[in-house]
């Protein structure tokens, strides 16, 4: 039976291969279509990402370690009347030996052009599924009221004693995606 989450609740995640899903609803009436965006930055011990190449999106598919692979962009939120709308598979296996954290960001693409928000968007939520199974491990609802909002950071999988946990966030934000990258984007090299 899936864990329903609270915001600042965290579990360990006791898996290898998971996929994160994220999925939204725009409220009716709302005008243009809603082009929400999941995203991930995965961070090292320095608190950023070490290379442009470990921030995950539709447009970069797959980490240079094939630990995470965004399935793909939803520009309207339909990909789904009540499932995923982008989904975010990762391999706990194959993650660099320097990534301590991955963030899981939802961004609304050309937000104040659109004049949208988080307070326009109901149903919100990221879970997390055993890969293996197909069943559901946990799951956060974003019932907060973000009515100003254009970002929201909705959890992150970040690594403590050896062990993989995560952590249900819901942070908003009024910032696109370039605020993300400025403040994880560090330039640094791994190898």
């Amino acid at each position: 039976m899936a864990i329903n989450l609270q915001k600042g609740q965290k579990i360990d995640i006791g898996l290898t291969k998971l996929s994160v899903g994220l999925g939204w609803n725009p409220n009716e009436g709302t005008g243009s279509d809603f082009d929400l965006d999941a995203s991930a930055f995965m961070i090292d011990h320095n608190r950023g990402i070490p290379e442009d190449a470990y921030f995950v999106f539709y447009g970069n598919t797959d980490s240079p370690d094939q630990a995470l692979h965004h399935t793909g962009d939803d520009p309207t939120g339909g990909n789904s009347a009540d499932g995923d709308d982008e989904t975010i598979q990762v391999d706990l296996s194959k993650i660099n030996p320097h990534i301590q954290e991955i963030l899981f960001v939802v961004t609304i693409h050309e937000a104040i052009q659109r004049k949208q928000n988080f307070g326009q968007v109901r149903n919100s939520y990221i879970r997390i599924v055993d890969d293996n199974s197909g069943n559901e491990v946990a799951k956060y609802e974003l019932g907060e009221d973000f009515s100003i909002e254009t970002a929201v950071e909705f959890g992150r999988l970040y690594l403590r004693d050896g062990k993989w946990k995560f952590e249900a966030s819901g942070i908003g934000y009024k910032e696109d995606l370039a605020f993300f990258l400025a403040k994880y984007y560090k330039g640094q090299i791994i190898k």
